[in-house]
């Protein structure tokens, strides 16, 4: 089996990785200004999507731009995911050099779609491939790959950690190879409920105290997680943004959510914003929750609601995610200042993070790596792959991190 990398290796960021030059497994977006998408010219006769984020299927919808029309292989929601972000990033974007695709090629994506569940096996590109419930998202997938000579186990993004919204993954097929993520590999996670205590405990006290909470969270997954541990804790909340239509699709697909009824319910009691006539200035003056995006402040509703409540220290900006190097919301993180339709401004709010992260931590990833002390592993999409794989490689295991281009063979038994 011969890999090669053309994103995803020793960054976090526009996933690819090409199989024997036919299968194709993401093909993701490294979000910046400018963008970066994955290196060399591809010409895949399949292709494979883990899930519905960016970083994995943010340029999936280019690879139709041409006179070739590989089919795409995709759990249901990962493709209504995708299909969303292709059409925002049109919105925002198109016909800019921020987006690599045009209206056609997104209609060409409905038109070679093939979904599949969990633990069904299917061919891609002379392949068997079979997804497996990654536990980061809805619709989220383990890859696992069989040439008939070697078995690849592509983790993709994975938690094995339930959350509200997904239960952790537990899928452990047998593999020659593992390439894994190495997101939070120096990180150890806070149990998820003392993280939801204390978020609930800072709302509570902001609204006991006549403030405003705005939580900006991203779109798909973590603005539905958020609305499940507002009505856990009976917090009245609005929702705002991308992810009032994420959550909306999330509810045609129970059986890839945790706790269906529970997804519906807390959708039933959060208020949707519409955004018109002002609306959104009136809201930031209410004693309420808002969950918007975008979840590191780049844009979106957010940036509506932050300057109306910076000024006042009775009011809580309760950051959710990881907070990209660069980002206003990594800005205001460090500084107390953000910057706002290009201007830097102090913020007096409370400004809190907490990790609700999708991902599993250091503990997550080497329990999942223990069951493949026999396979090799490739380690990827992380900020420290290398340091990552010299500590699996002290741990005994044979381990390496790939570079950005490299091409790996791998033989049967190796």
């Amino acid at each position: 089996m011969d890999l090669r990398f053309l994103g995803g290796a020793r960054e976090v960021g526009r996933s690819a990785i090409l199989v024997n030059d036919s299968l194709l497994l993401d093909y993701g977006v490294l979000t910046g200004n400018p963008p970066q998408y994955p290196v060399g010219d591809v010409d895949p006769d399949a292709v494979v999507a883990s899930h519905g984020h960016l970083d994995h299927v943010g340029a999936v919808p280019s690879l139709l731009s041409g006179s070739d029309r590989p089919p795409i292989h995709w759990t249901p929601p990962t493709r209504e995911l995708a299909l969303t972000l292709a059409r925002d990033t049109l919105k925002l974007h198109g016909g800019t050099m921020q987006c690599p695709f045009t209206e056609t090629d997104v209609r060409r994506v409905t038109q070679v779609s093939e979904t599949h569940g969990y633990r069904e096996t299917f061919e891609a590109a002379g392949h068997e491939v079979t997804f497996f419930n990654a536990g980061h998202i809805p619709g989220s997938a383990h890859v696992l790959v069989d040439d008939g000579e070697t078995r690849l186990f592509y983790t993709a993004d994975f938690h094995t950690e339930d959350q509200r919204l997904v239960s952790g993954t537990t899928a452990r097929p047998d593999a020659d190879v593992v390439l894994c993520e190495s997101t939070y590999s120096d990180v150890s996670h806070e149990p998820r409920s003392d993280i939801e205590r204390r978020f609930a405990e800072s709302v509570e006290t902001t609204l006991w105290e006549g403030g405003t909470v705005v939580v900006p969270a991203f779109a798909i997954g973590r603005t539905q997680e958020m609305l499940l541990v507002c009505d856990a804790y009976d917090l009245d909340c609005y929702v705002d943004g991308m992810g009032k239509e994420v959550t909306r699709m999330l509810g045609n697909y129970p059986e890839f959510v945790r706790g269906a009824d529970a997804l519906q319910g807390a959708t039933s009691h959060a208020r949707f914003v519409t955004g018109r006539d002002g609306q959104r200035k009136r809201i930031a003056d209410q004693n309420t929750v808002i969950v918007t995006t975008s979840g590191m402040l780049s844009g979106g509703p957010a940036m509506t609601y932050i300057p109306e409540i910076k000024g006042r220290p009775t009011n809580t900006i309760a950051l959710t995610g990881y907070q990209v190097e660069g980002t206003p919301g990594r800005e205001l993180l460090d500084s107390g200042r953000a910057e706002i339709d290009g201007r830097v401004m102090p913020v007096s709010a409370q400004v809190e993070w907490y990790d609700f992260s999708a991902h599993a931590d250091r503990d997550g990833i080497l329990d999942l790596l223990d069951s493949y002390r026999d396979a090799r592993i490739l380690v990827n999409h992380g900020d420290r792959c290398e340091q990552f794989a010299d500590e699996l490689r002290e741990d005994g295991y044979v381990a390496s991190a790939p570079e950005l281009g490299d091409c790996i063979s791998i033989s049967p038994g190796e």
